[in-house]
């Protein structure tokens, strides 16, 4: 957990969350952003998260009137993404940093699935079957390497690197060529949104009391967007997920 020294509103008992925070724990990560004696305890890190809410308006308006369950769940998992870390932000404590934590795994392991359906590894059929069992799962586990003392970023980290390696091997694996500019574009995205999230929480850019624009706040806006795109990698591809 990093110092808290800077952050006497964490451990406030008299603060909104302070309660759930003496009860359940606190994050093991403090972003940059001054945690403030409120219902909405990080303002700008809460409300940049309305760019995952706005991303699942765009992808329902795009996938409503598509066939294929898999790719109308994308507007649900951008959804989640969005409320869960709104939640984490707003209030600050464990309980909600796990709850962001399964926001991020529905996106993961939905997209992880969709590249093993490609592989031949999950049947069409029982994706949904496979993704809320591996969604609670990765949830539980993410409790016991935090309370073990491990970075729970780590979890992340090892899902995107599968979803990389499971693309590449169900690209190669394809029959037909499968274009990557929306892939690449997403992934460019993200990798500046991680910069900026790197340079937050190295604090390399940070002011505290600034509740506009934050490093962790552009992060959310910029992975907002590059869900979008990565949708747009899997809709050509939709026949392997009928």
């Amino acid at each position: 957990m990093a110092s808290l020294d800077g952050y006497p509103n964490l451990t406030d008992p008299a603060c909104p969350w302070g309660a759930l925070r003496e009860v359940t724990g606190l994050p093991n990560v403090k972003w940059c952003e001054q945690t403030l004696c409120a219902w909405v305890a990080e303002p700008a890190n809460t409300w940049s998260n309305l760019a995952f809410i706005v991303g699942a308006g765009v992808l329902w308006w795009v996938t409503r009137k598509d066939a294929e369950r898999a790719l109308r769940f994308w507007a649900t998992a951008s959804f989640w993404v969005g409320v869960s870390s709104f939640v984490y932000h707003a209030s600050i404590t464990f309980l909600t940093q796990v709850f962001d934590f399964f926001g991020m795994y529905i996106f993961f392991v939905l997209v992880l699935l969709l590249n093993l359906v490609r592989l031949g590894r999950v049947p069409a059929a029982s994706l949904f079957r496979v993704l809320w069992p591996t969604i609670a799962g990765l949830t539980a586990l993410t409790v016991v390497v935090a309370k073990v003392g491990l970075p729970v970023q780590g979890l992340i980290g090892v899902l995107l690197v599968l979803v990389l390696v499971t693309e590449v091997l169900a690209s190669r694996r394809a029959t037909v060529a499968v274009g990557h500019r929306y892939l690449v574009l997403s992934l460019v995205t993200i990798a500046v949104a991680a910069a900026f999230s790197g340079a937050d929480a190295s604090r390399l850019w940070c002011v505290p009391q600034h509740h506009v624009l934050q490093g962790h706040a552009i992060w959310h806006v910029l992975d907002g967007v590059g869900l979008v795109l990565a949708h747009f990698h899997y809709r050509p591809l939709r026949v392997s997920f009928a």
